[in-house]
Formats: C-alpha cells, sequence, structure tokens
C-alpha cells in the first residue's frame, strides 16, 4: 500500500431547523428512501452552488457558466463606449466564433431576436475571461460587419472563428477544484478534483405541510369584506442530516500545475478553503421564511492514502431519537463507531491523519484528535495532506 496522501474525506452531522433547503419541481421536499425508511434529502448539486458561491465569495477568484456569453460580452463593450447596436453584432460573434454549437434566441413571440445568440451548451470560464473576449472583439472590429438574424436555413459564419476556442480553455482554481465539461471544445474539459455525496437524514423522517395566507392590506382596513388575499400549503421539514465529500488531491495537483511547488501551495489553498466552504455552506431555499443558518456539530476529516471512504453506510439502519428526543448525539456515536469497524476492516495504514471538531463531544474514540475549531481541523488536515506532491 502506498502510504502516501491521496484522498482528504470531510464528514459532517448537522442539524437543520423547519427548512425546505432543496425542492423539486413540485416545491416539495426532496427526499429518498434508504434501509426502507424516508429520508429528507439535500441533493449534491444544490450543496456543491452553495459550496462553489461560498468558495469564490472567500477567494474572489469566480468563473461564469451561461449560454449568455455574447450579451456578457455585449455589457462590456457597451461600458467600453461601443454603440449598443455594434456591442450587440459582437457579442453575437463572440457567441458564434466557438465550437460550440448555438442558435439565435427568439422572444415572446417566437421571433428571432437580431443578434441575441445563444450557446447550445453552458460555457463555464474564469468571468476575467469576458473581458479577454471583449479585447478580441475590439482587434476585429471592422470584420463584424454581418448580423445573426436567423432567417434563412444557411447560419452566418461568424467573423471571429478560430479566435474564441482558446479563451474557452482558460480555467481558474474553481474550475480546477470543481471540473468542466465542455466536450465540444478540444482540451476544455477539466475532471472534477471534488465529489459530493447527497446529504440525508440519518433517521427517518416525514414531511409537514404548512397552512399560510397573505393578508390584503386594502381590504383588511374595510368593514364590509373579510378574507386572505392569498392562502396555499408549503412543504418542509426537519433532520439531522449527514454530508460527505472528498477530494482526489492527485487530481487537483494535476490540474494545477507540472510545477510540484507551485502545484503544492495552490493545492493547499484550494483544498483548504473547499473544506471551509463545505462546512459552513448551506442551500438557500425559502431562506427568507426560514432562517435555518445551522451550524454542524460534529465535523471529521480523514487523509487517505488508498480511496475515499463514505459513512453513509453507518444511517443504514435509521437512528432512533435518544429518551428525551434528539438524534444528533446518537448520530455522532453511530459515525464513531462505524468509523472503528470500517478501518479494523480495512486494515492498517490507509488513514495518515484523521481529527473531528464538534460543539460538545469530548470523548470520540475513533476519529482522531479534536481540534478546538473548523479552522484548526483544516490547517492540521492540510498539513498531513499536502506535505509532498501526490503522485
Amino acid at each position: 500500500m502506498d502510504p502516501r496522501p491521496r484522498f482528504l474525506d470531510i464528514h459532517i452531522i448537522q442539524p437543520v431547523p423547519y427548512a425546505n433547503l432543496n425542492r423539486d419541481d413540485t416545491n416539495s421536499v426532496k427526499t429518498m428512501l434508504y434501509g426502507d425508511a424516508l429520508r429528507t434529502r439535500i441533493s449534491s448539486q444544490s450543496w456543491k452552488r452553495a459550496v462553489r458561491e461560498h468558495f469564490q465569495n472567500e477567494l474572489g477568484d469566480n468563473a461564469l457558466r451561461t449560454r449568455r456569453i455574447g450579451e456578457r460580452v455585449a455589457e462590456v463593450l457597451r461600458g467600453r463606449g461601443w454603440d449598443q447596436a455594434l456591442a450587440e453584432r459582437a457579442g453575437a460573434h463572440v457567441a458564434a466564433g466557438s465550437s460550440i454549437k448555438w442558435e439565435v434566441a427568439k422572444g415572446k413571440d417566437k421571433q428571432p431576436i437580431t443578434n441575441k445568440v445563444l450557446t447550445n451548451a453552458l460555457v463555464y470560464l474564469p468571468e476575467d475571461a469576458v473581458e479577454e473576449l471583449a479585447d478580441i472583439a475590439e482587434a476585429h472590429k471592422d470584420s463584424l460587419t454581418t448580423d445573426f438574424t436567423g432567417k434563412g436555413k444557411s447560419k452566418p459564419e461568424s467573423a471571429l472563428k478560430g479566435e474564441i476556442d482558446k479563451v474557452l480553455l482558460r480555467r481558474n482554481g474553481v474550475i480546477n477544484l470543481f471540473g468542466r465539461m465542455l466536450a465540444e471544445v478540444d482540451q476544455a474539459g477539466v475532471d472534477g478534483a471534488v465529489q459530493v455525496a447527497h446529504a440525508f437524514t440519518t433517521h427517518a423522517t416525514e414531511v409537514e405541510l404548512d397552512y399560510f395566507a397573505a393578508v390584503d392590506d386594502v381590504t383588511a382596513t374595510r368593514d364590509d369584506e373579510t378574507g386572505s388575499g392569498h392562502m396555499g400549503t408549503a412543504e418542509f421539514s426537519t433532520g439531522t442530516l449527514y454530508r460527505f465529500a472528498t477530494i482526489d488531491l492527485q487530481e487537483l495537483t494535476k490540474n494545477l500545475s507540472d510545477d510540484n511547488d507551485t502545484a503544492v501551495g495552490a493545492a493547499r489553498d484550494l483544498a483548504g478553503q473547499f473544506l471551509l466552504s463545505f462546512i459552513e455552506s448551506l442551500p438557500q431555499a425559502k431562506k427568507n421564511s426560514t432562517a435555518p443558518h445551522s451550524l454542524p456539530h460534529l465535523v471529521h476529516v480523514a487523509v487517505r492514502s488508498d480511496r475515499p471512504l463514505s459513512f453513509a453506510a453507518a444511517f443504514e439502519e435509521p437512528v432512533r431519537s435518544a429518551e428525551q428526543g434528539g438524534y444528533v448525539t446518537r448520530s455522532v456515536e453511530g459515525l464513531d463507531a462505524y468509523s472503528k469497524a470500517a478501518n479494523t476492516l480495512l486494515g492498517p495504514g490507509r488513514v495518515l491523519h484523521a481529527a473531528h471538531a464538534s460543539l460538545q463531544f469530548d470523548k470520540l474514540e475513533h476519529l482522531g484528535e479534536r481540534q478546538p475549531s473548523f479552522a484548526a481541523l483544516v490547517a492540521a488536515a492540510l498539513d498531513a495532506a499536502l506535505t509532498e506532491v501526490p503522485r
């Protein structure tokens, strides 16, 4: 067994009060059946978006994902003093100038909108690359004579053909960490170094219906009319969640650089901020009516040399509430016990570092040393994981 660090696993137990953090297409709470018990579920896509937004806010290194890249370029050019019509035409040339298939957008009347070009696939690139695309349009300003009208069977060719793909290859820390799928542009795809599981409650849950009414302020002041202006119901649930994610350190350093020293420093920054963002982020659905801004009660981090190891199976048999109610303590105890059993079964030498941080749990024998804060927990894990570049 190669003893070098390869994976950085993070496990979280987090109670969430009355909320609906992640709705389906009918505004219902997302659920899953696990261990023959209904659980509340938060999709990995939903939580990854929350993590990514928190991550970008902290590092100030934003990425942009859009089909409307032409419109963003047009905005930049208008800010540089371009005439609106010419800026929109230039944006259309940018959107049509890559290897990605495109179409002219249609308005509410189903008619094509001149020079509003949408890419068929989402473009995902560093946000500051929009300025570079605007620079390309500016350098070819005299060539941007063709309008994209959507009329006729043959599509016009962009004057910027061959100039745009090189910008779409650009990436930043967010893309190196989370990956990028862009099959139409050669070498633009990036394998993500992060894997995030769907969060789910450690115990069985029930979805609750909340009846609500909105008062009509004008009607409420009149004696001849009563009742509300609107009535409805919304779905919510409560529960203690198990959350899991892992970072493939080898994939991350490969994405960053061929220079080992540069890769280690950059990987440490990105992995560290990802862990902190994963700990502190929360999906924002219905936040104004529920304010469910809780903290994890336990975070466990492990550096492994072999493979990622989720502890989800610790909760295949749903946790039963404590005598006086509550699921957190028994969920934490279950995680601790499963950690011992799973790591014993796999054999020694696979866990190179383990530690935890928690609100009130002092005697967790199998989750490593207790750290006083989330920041200290992350720093210790990074010291163990990134002393050398994993290969």
